[in-house]
């Protein structure tokens, strides 16, 4: 007995504490193979974050090409169902705020992608927080292994994103006006054509796309960046066990508490998806419209 009680307090003296373990898992796994300071660099890439994002993405194409390939006439099945319910869905919301029925070829697909992507990426949070950075600590045979699952957790991630909208903003712009018709509202857009509010609409303009893009990709990432904080925090309760019936009520809170933030993070999950996905389309179809 006082052996098992020495190998606990040992256990306890080694554990990190909340605050380093929230660190560890807040930080990336990334090109230079360590914590990366708080400067600017941009040469460094969240390795993480991409090879996350592309195995959702690559996900997201898969299920709905086995679904499009077992498509039937007759009684769908439940993911044949759930897939229709989606593209009814993006497809209703596109054709109410992009009038044009020749953008809509391209642009519709462009919101059912996004909503899909970001739906899977945002759901990385419901893996138990430890699961896969053990995992990818036993692999690497390094303890100290940062990794990070959540893409929409990181703000690279989203606002590559949202940037990505915006050249397609500004193609769209382009396309629908002409070069030089976006250029002439860029420099009369929204005070007027007079030379001496050039200027001032320009800048106006200037600000306006920078907001768009910026507030696109920080209300996904702060969202997505608060809930997994949440479930770190739910995952130290658990961890509190140490054989004492306090570690037991904690153990048990903290059971309860994750299954309930779970199933309350469902609706976040697709909720911001949603909205990216609207936001995408709002911003897309002013790029139609003419001040």
């Amino acid at each position: 007995m006082e052996n098992a009680h020495e190998a606990v307090a040992e256990h306890a003296a080694n554990a990190p504490t909340a605050g380093e373990y929230i660190v560890h898992h807040l930080t990336h796994f990334n090109s230079t193979g360590h914590a990366q300071q708080a400067v600017i660099d941009f040469s460094v890439i969240n390795v993480d974050t991409v090879v996350f994002s592309i195995l959702m993405g690559v996900l997201g194409l898969f299920v709905m090409w086995r679904v499009a390939k077992s498509v039937t006439s007759g009684v769908p099945g439940r993911m044949q169902a759930a897939v229709e319910i989606v593209l009814e869905m993006v497809n209703n919301q596109a054709k109410g705020i992009v009038h044009s029925e020749e953008s809509r070829k391209f642009v519709a697909p462009l919101a059912l992608t996004v909503f899909v992507w970001i739906f899977l990426m945002n759901s990385m949070d419901f893996l138990p927080v430890d699961l896969l950075p053990n995992m990818w600590q036993a692999a690497s045979g390094d303890h100290h292994a940062f990794l990070r699952v959540v893409p929409t957790a990181d703000l690279n991630g989203t606002l590559g994103m949202s940037i990505g909208v915006l050249l397609v903003c500004i193609w769209y712009n382009i396309k629908i006006k002409g070069f030089g018709g976006w250029v002439h509202e860029l420099f009369t857009a929204p005070f007027g054509s007079h030379p001496l509010l050039y200027p001032v609409n320009f800048a106006m303009q200037m600000i306006e796309f920078l907001a768009k893009t910026v507030s696109h990709g920080m209300r996904l990432f702060g969202n997505m960046y608060a809930g997994e904080l949440v479930f770190m925090l739910i995952a130290l309760m658990g961890a509190a066990w140490a054989g004492t019936a306090t570690g037991a009520f904690l153990w048990i809170g903290g059971v309860i508490a994750g299954s309930v933030w779970a199933v309350f993070h469902i609706l976040i999950v697709a909720l911001q998806a949603f909205i990216f996905m609207m936001l995408t389309l709002v911003y897309i179809g002013q790029a139609h419209e003419s001040h």
